[in-house]
Formats: structure tokens, sequence, C-alpha cells
């Protein structure tokens, strides 16, 4: 299947591992020109390497929001405008509703609110101007179901998703779509950590999933470049689980 993703311009932001790391690469598999951004260089660069199209690292931290303002005008002097803008990032520390401090609540809401506002407000006049665009908003399962000891990730992230739910309404005339993806148990460094290693993540998973299993990093990717291609031009405001079963809500 042709997605007519050749030539397109990507943003993916967390692209030095992970989910964001297997959408760089599924992107770059249809031939999209990707701008890898993240703050490790060195991972960007091993990325890079692996990809089979143009690319550039650009390196940024979603907790600078005037860096993340000007990541776009970057993208575009190496690569083109952005056509494809995928807000990726790391999950903000566990703990319950009332055991962190206000400067760990303003942090999470910059990195996972405004981050990806200032990205999505920097791309869409060029977006609107040629009368197309994608942009796919790395959410998690919480979104629709909270997750335990993760009070910062799910408030900030049902913000995010209601944000960009308002925004696909608003650019959907233009030739734009705006999707999240919930996110379920993913083979990932964030999780691993979570759990206290891989193999017990492992075991979560067979227990909590009904595939038995962890999701790849590939597999999300492979829904993503869906997302972004030209054959999904009348999928738009939604949020797409992508979590084995796992969500009990229908």
């Amino acid at each position: 299947m042709d997605l007519g993703l050749g030539g397109k311009v990507a943003l993916v932001m967390g692209a030095s591992r992970g989910i964001g790391r297997g959408i760089a690469e599924a992107l770059g598999r249809e031939g999209a020109r990707i701008a890898l951004s993240a703050r490790d260089e060195d991972a960007l660069a091993e990325v890079a390497e692996g990809i089979g199209s143009e690319t550039a690292v650009v390196l940024a931290d979603t907790g600078d929001l005037k860096g993340i303002k000007a990541l776009p005008k970057r993208v575009a002097e190496a690569l083109g405008p952005v056509e494809i803008l995928v807000t990726n990032t790391g999950g903000p520390p566990p703990g319950g509703a009332l055991d962190h401090p206000r400067e760990a609540w303003e942090e999470a809401y910059r990195s996972l609110v405004l981050a990806p506002q200032a990205l999505a407000d920097a791309v869409l006049p060029g977006m609107r101007e040629r009368g197309w665009g994608r942009i796919v908003n790395v959410a998690s399962s919480s979104v629709r179901e909270p997750l335990p000891g993760l009070a910062l990730s799910n408030a900030h992230r049902m913000a995010t998703t209601g944000l960009f739910k308002t925004l696909a309404d608003e650019v959907a005339k233009d030739g734009i779509t705006v999707n999240s993806v919930a996110t379920g148990l993913f083979a990932t460094e964030r999780l691993a950590t979570l759990h206290g290693s891989m193999a017990d993540a492992e075991r979560a998973a067979r227990d909590e999933v009904p595939v038995g299993r962890l999701g790849t990093p590939e597999e999300y990717g492979d829904l993503v470049a869906f997302i972004c291609s030209e054959r999904a031009g009348y999928l738009t405001g939604t949020v797409i689980p992508l979590d084995g079963g796992r969500l009990r809500s229908v």
C-alpha cells in the first residue's frame, strides 16, 4: 500500500529511543524526510544512521518553550517546512495526586501541554497555506482510564488530548488532521523503569493485556505512519487505543 508519504517532511519528537524512534523509522521507510528531535545528540545520530531516507538532527528540550517554538524553523532550514508533526514526550515522575510539589506540576505542564501546543502553533500556518498537514499526539491509555500512581501524567495528558481534539475541529477544513494515540504497555525504557525491569513489565503484560505481551515500537510506528498518510485524510479528532485490548472501556 502506497501511503503517499514520499518526500514529506516529518518532525518527530522524542525520536532518540522507544516509541519515538519506532515512529521515525516507520515514516522513513515510507520515504518521508525525518527531523529527529530529543536531547541526546549521540542517540539521535545513531537513529539517523539507520533510517533509509533523508534526515536531520535538531536538539530540543520540551521544558524550553522558547527553543521549542523555534524548532520548526530549524527543521525548515534543514529539510523544508514541517508537513507532519509527531508530539511525543517522556512521562513525568510517578506519584499520587498529592505527592508532587507545585514545581513538578508546572514542569509537567510545560513539557506535556505547552510544548505540544507551541509546536502545533508554529507549524499550522504553513500547513494551512499548503492545504495539507498531519499532527499526531503520542498520548497514553490513561486519557481513557487513569493509571494508579501516575497523577502528573494522567492530568496533563488528558489536557493535551482535549486541546488536540479542539484543534482538530478548527483545522479540519484546511486539509489538516489531528489525532492522538492512547498508548498501552510497550517495550520501552520508561515502562521497564516503572515496573522495575523489562522482565517484570513483560510479566505484567502477560497478566493484564489480552494479547498477552508488550507492544513493540515498530508496531506503534506502523500505526502512526498510516495516520499520517494520504489514505487517512478522513480520520481526525480521534483517540486511537493501541494497547493490545487492555482498556476495558468501549
